[in-house]
């Protein structure tokens, strides 16, 4: 039997993501956030106007979108309520935020370099995914209150990369479902990925159907590099 029901959010359950960004003095700002959905090589993340990330992003217009497992909740943990904005905002204060620079080394993740754009990568992330910024959207723009304290930005990646522990056996270009378990936010509780539990129809089209045109892009880029 359903009611109605108001909750205060929403998050029925998406990943968590650790993003990479590069500050205007060029040292390195790392945010957890899981606003997020793919389409091909495309994604769409929501975040809040006054964050550090998106003051990054709007300026520099790349980052890294890091997945992390089940493996590294407690570094997420202790990026949760931190901020690379300083003064932090009145808002970020009021939840129990505080301002940190060093945003790697409070989480004890270790840097590694990216190729395609500037933020670095986290090495102890199974998933990473280089991506630059291809639009910008408000969002509630027709409601006063709300107009301009949420960015959407839509992101391109550029390349990935993939831990070898989470690939199909003898195929460096597919995850086994199976092995990835992904950090999932589920009503501000991390969860993760149980067992199948239902033959998928989906899964009888093969995954290279999907490719789409900036995959096919990114690896045409990636033969020129050679």
């Amino acid at each position: 039997m359903h009611i109605q029901s108001n909750p205060s959010i929403l998050y029925f359950g998406t990943p968590v993501v650790l993003i990479s960004t590069k500050n205007e003095n060029d040292s390195d700002n790392l945010a957890p956030m899981s606003s997020i959905f793919w389409l091909g090589w495309r994604c769409m993340i929501g975040l809040a106007a006054s964050s550090k990330t998106t003051q990054n992003l709007m300026r520099n217009k790349q980052c890294v979108l890091n997945l992390p497992s089940v493996n590294q909740a407690g570094a997420v943990n202790l990026l949760a309520k931190t901020t690379g904005s300083n003064p932090v905002p009145a808002a970020k204060i009021l939840k129990g935020y505080r301002h940190v620079a060093e945003k790697f080394a409070i989480a004890g993740l270790t840097k590694q370099q990216s190729h395609t754009v500037s933020p670095p990568r986290v090495q102890e992330c199974p998933v990473q995914m280089e991506a630059v910024v291809e639009a910008v959207h408000g969002l509630a723009e027709g409601d006063a209150d709300q107009r301009g304290r949420i960015v959407i930005f839509e992101l391109l990646v550029k390349k990935v990369y993939l831990e070898r522990s989470i690939l199909m056996e003898g195929n460096n270009n597919q995850v086994d479902p199976d092995k990835w378990k992904p950090l999932i936010m589920s009503f501000q509780q991390f969860y993760s990925l149980g067992d199948k539990v239902h033959q998928s129809t989906l899964a009888e089209i093969p995954e290279r159907m999907y490719n789409s045109p900036d995959w096919e892009k990114a690896l045409n880029a990636e033969y020129s590099a050679i």
